[in-house]
């Protein structure tokens, strides 16, 4: 902001962040509504020096600050108005570019003060940083899954299953992984090749195909058999891993 320069009241530049020469210049830019350049740096030159003319009380360190600005918008007026010399073979950089390069950045800092100073009267203290929602790899392609398919892999599983009258009491059967691994292997020594659903057709509780499910997993874990899946929730063929078969996989099983 530009205070009108008197000699009764000196002027004077004072922002948030910074004060000073620089503050002044950018002010006169922004007033005749001219970019940051050396030429618009050369039109302000003359306004610039009229405010200077009028700092009164001010300490000899300050008003140099303004002094050496003075001295370079001189240079680039004179540069400006006079014709240029011949080129030398090192070029030195350009003064009122040099200028017009700091005033831009003084600008950007004090456009960064005025807003932190609006969210500060705000009472917007606190300025978080969001992270990025992490990408989470699918576990399961479900990609043309349907209630159908479900219900048609259910039904198929326990198609089998006898329906027992209300008035019975049901006990729950005895059912083990040692014995469910019996008869898998038992039944891949006569046929050599089975699937998951011909292991559970004739087994008559949920239970019983769960613990079928865990013993062909077990056996898949230990390399006596091996098993492959065309599709989500289709048929499990299973298939020896060796010609022979024996008790080994099922001894540390109990009861």
């Amino acid at each position: 902001m530009l205070s009108e320069a008197s000699n009764s009241s000196p002027y004077r530049v004072n922002t948030p962040v910074y004060e000073g020469p620089l503050d002044l210049l950018l002010s006169l830019i922004e007033k005749a509504e001219l970019d940051i350049t050396r030429l618009a740096l050369a039109q302000v030159t003359d306004q610039y020096l009229t405010y200077i003319q009028n700092l009164e009380g001010i300490r000899a360190a300050d008003i140099s600050e303004f002094l050496v600005i003075a001295a370079k918008l001189i240079q680039i007026k004179s540069a400006a108005l006079l014709p240029k010399p011949p080129a030398i073979e090192v070029e030195e950089e350009d003064p009122g570019e040099a200028l017009a390069r700091q005033l831009i950045e003084y600008k950007k800092f004090k456009e960064a003060s005025l807003f932190l100073s609006e969210r500060e009267e705000k009472g917007l203290h606190t300025y978080l940083h969001i992270a990025q929602i992490p990408k989470i790899e699918p576990r399961l392609d479900l990609t043309g899954l349907t209630i159908k398919d479900l219900m048609d892999a259910a039904r198929d599983i326990f198609a089998g299953k006898t329906n027992i009258p209300l008035n019975q009491v049901v006990a729950a059967p005895k059912i083990t992984i040692r014995e469910r691994i019996g008869r898998i292997l038992s039944i891949m020594r006569e046929k050599e090749r089975t699937s998951f659903f011909e292991l559970v057709k004739d087994n008559s509780s949920r239970i019983s195909v769960v613990v079928t499910f865990l013993a062909m997993l077990e056996l898949v874990k230990r390399h006596v058999i091996e098993a492959e899946q065309s599709a989500l929730f289709s048929d499990i063929v299973l298939e020896p891993l060796e010609l022979t078969i024996d008790e080994t996989a099922i001894s540390e099983f109990g009861e």
